[in-house]
């Protein structure tokens, strides 16, 4: 019976990763498919609304997807035993590439902004997106300062980690807004003047709709497995319902 219950805990775990693992690498392709198909594809030379076309994959890939790849590590039942600091750094490479991938969207978009004279920060959208992009830079540096290195007291540590993870789902979630407001503003602009409108829903208004969603659940995902408790790594000497399960059946 113990065996049964470790295997189906295990399972259930594992099952939940590898779906948001694909569902993760649908959204990126999605993306990349709207841009090629419908808007040419891309480049970066900076005069060509070509080099646009980055911004939604970049920031699609790295404020959510890799972000997110970098929030479940602490997840993964192997992280559980022996040293925590190969994952700590795995947490803060993974996150960092995220950020790196995350300011490249930014870099695009605003070259191309100052190519087409075009006015930057003065939509929902952007006022969300610098808001993300500040707070992530924030609590990297903070987190590579205060969980990273080693002079820092373990009281300290203790008394950051809530805020550090709080501020960990808040991006998230604007990271997810932004994308969704993105995409809906993209599709405001590119439909604005065709012959078929946004409100007709042509083909392109359901693709990237359809993509918008499919980012929406992802982030559900990613909120579920990280609030479930048997899942998180334990404190030393501290196991919840269910972690003794994981842990056993590795």
């Amino acid at each position: 019976m113990m065996g049964r219950l470790v295997r189906m805990a295990v399972g259930w775990f594992y099952l939940s990763f590898y779906a948001l693992s694909l569902l993760g690498l649908m959204c990126v392709i999605l993306t990349v498919y709207w841009m090629q198909l419908w808007h040419g594809g891309f480049a970066w030379d900076g005069t060509s609304r070509l080099v646009f076309n980055y911004h939604p994959v970049f920031m699609v890939a790295g404020s959510v997807v890799v972000y997110s790849a970098a929030s479940l590590v602490y997840r993964l039942p192997q992280s559980w035993v022996g040293p925590k600091l190969p994952w700590k750094i795995g947490h803060a490479v993974l996150h960092l590439l995220a950020f790196i991938l995350t300011v490249l969207g930014l870099v695009v978009v605003f070259q191309f902004h100052n190519h087409e004279n075009t006015v930057s920060l003065y939509s929902l959208h952007s006022w969300l997106g610098i808001v993300t992009v500040f707070l992530f830079a924030c609590q990297w540096f903070l987190g590579f300062v205060v969980f990273l290195l080693p002079w820092v007291s373990v009281w300290l540590r203790s008394l950051l980690k809530p805020i550090h993870v709080f501020f960990g789902a808040v991006i998230l979630f604007l990271s997810i807004a932004s994308v969704i407001s993105g995409i809906n503003e993209k599709l405001f602009f590119s439909l604005n003047n065709n012959t078929q409108p946004y409100s007709s829903l042509p083909s392109e208004a359901v693709f990237a709709n359809s993509t918008g969603m499919l980012v929406v659940v992802f982030g559900l995902l990613v909120l579920y497995i990280l609030l479930v408790s048997s899942w998180k790594r334990p404190e030393p000497g501290i196991l919840s319902e269910g972690q003794p399960l994981l842990r056993d059946g590795e």
